[in-house]
């Protein structure tokens, strides 16, 4: 595996262009002939989406809703990239393409795309169960408040990828979580396994924040021998040229961080965030592989593009597409998960027409600071919107079901 991506760094001279943020590409994406798009490809008229994109995002700041934003959307070669706001109250430091967000949740499909990197190279099998890399998984139990039981089967890592291991989704059991337990990965795996499944794995689906994710994680670093900020950096983002995705940020990184933002009596506010931490109140040194990546609208437009192209580097594969097709494929039947999408490895997939925006068949995923991205391969789209506030996050936000409707609200033959 280090030799193919030796191979392919030395090939990649450049990385996909990206245009400094507060201008947007005016080309209209309307001409069949320049297009490899398939008859179902709608096209996006970027004159429209500018003004959708304009309209939303003036909205928010009018309304006290954030400090900034960041938008990116691309579909098949045309790109729209722009910036709104400042990095904080009362900043005079405008938000760019470089400023950096806490991603919180939207960390989760890169722990995904990490586990399937080694699942493609033969070193990880999605129906592993975890004690075949903990053994100290082998004798967990359910507990409820009524009682404590063996389960039929240990979760596995598609159980963790899907949420449906039972790691680590009970609210009550979360809020008993001190600091002690946050501290490193090994302390809050000692935690989930002393509060024990919630579920019998594979019978349910209950979203996991942090927990499932960090007994993954801490498989990753078994496996690959390596810290997992390390393997990220080596088989992930120096591939992709990500730069500046990490759970560390340096001092350089830090002063480009977004504020917090928050309210208090309806007016812009500052959240203090706890030092040294990305995610609440877990250390920036406990690798959250749930949750604790920061990042830029530039990076993580590149790692969304990888996503468009099925796993590739331009023409590269970093991993095989039959491998990454597993991700965006429902993992989680319609008895467990009802409704217009359900669990693929670390995404949300649209799986029925119902949904008000994106087509059947895009997935993508959000963070608890209000971050959204999406993947639409019917239409080559992607999307990533980057805020950070304390109000109006995580999946469904306001903000990010606005900027689903004013891309699909921006094809040609609507717009005409």
């Amino acid at each position: 595996m280090k030799k193919i991506l030796s191979l392919l760094l030395a090939l990649l001279t450049t990385t996909m262009f990206f245009a400094s943020c507060g201008t947007a590409n005016k080309n209209q994406a309307t001409d069949s002939s320049t297009s490899q798009g398939g008859d179902d490809m709608k096209r996006l008229d970027m004159t429209r989406l500018t003004e959708n994109i304009d309209e939303i995002a003036q909205y928010d700041i009018t309304n006290n809703k954030i400090f900034g934003s960041a938008y990116y959307v691309y579909q098949d070669g045309v790109e729209f990239e722009k910036c709104y706001g400042e990095t904080s109250l009362h900043a005079d430091t405008p938000i760019t393409n470089t400023s950096i967000f806490r991603l919180a949740s939207m960390t989760k499909p890169i722990t995904a795309v990490a586990a399937l990197i080694l699942v493609d190279s033969g070193l990880l099998s999605l129906d592993d169960t975890v004690d075949k890399y903990l053994p100290e998984f082998k004798d967990i139990k359910i507990i409820h408040s009524n009682g404590a039981a063996a389960p039929k089967n240990l979760p596995t890592i598609r159980h963790i990828l899907s949420h449906t291991s039972g790691i680590g989704s009970n609210a009550d059991k979360l809020a008993t979580m001190t600091a002690i337990d946050k501290k490193t990965l090994d302390s809050s795996i000692a935690f989930y396994i002393k509060s024990g499944l919630d579920f019998e794995p594979g019978t349910a689906q209950a979203y996991s924040p942090t927990g499932a994710f960090d007994v993954l994680t801490k498989i990753i670093e078994i496996v690959s021998g390596t810290s997992y900020l390390r393997f990220l950096e080596e088989y992930l983002f120096e591939p992709c040229g990500m730069t500046d995705t990490t759970f560390t940020p340096t001092a350089e990184q830090q002063s480009r961080m977004v504020a917090m933002h928050a309210t208090s009596n309806g007016e812009n506010a500052v959240a203090q965030m706890p030092s040294g931490c990305v995610f609440e109140d877990f250390p920036s040194t406990h690798y959250l592989g749930g949750a604790g990546l920061v990042s830029t609208l530039r990076d993580y437009s590149k790692f969304a593009k990888l996503l468009l192209n099925k796993g590739k580097i331009g023409d590269i594969p970093l991993i095989s597409e039959e491998t990454f097709n597993l991700l965006c494929t429902p993992q989680v039947s319609q008895g467990i998960m009802p409704g217009n999408a359900r669990w693929g490895l670390g995404v949300r997939v649209i799986t029925d027409e119902s949904y008000p925006y994106l087509p059947v068949g895009s997935f993508g995923w959000s963070g608890a600071y209000g971050s959204h991205f999406w993947i639409d391969p019917v239409n080559k789209i992607f999307a990533v919107y980057m805020k950070n506030s304390k109000i109006d996050g995580g999946a469904g936000n306001e903000s990010a079901v606005k900027f689903e409707k004013a891309v699909y609200s921006s094809f040609a033959e609507i717009s005409e």
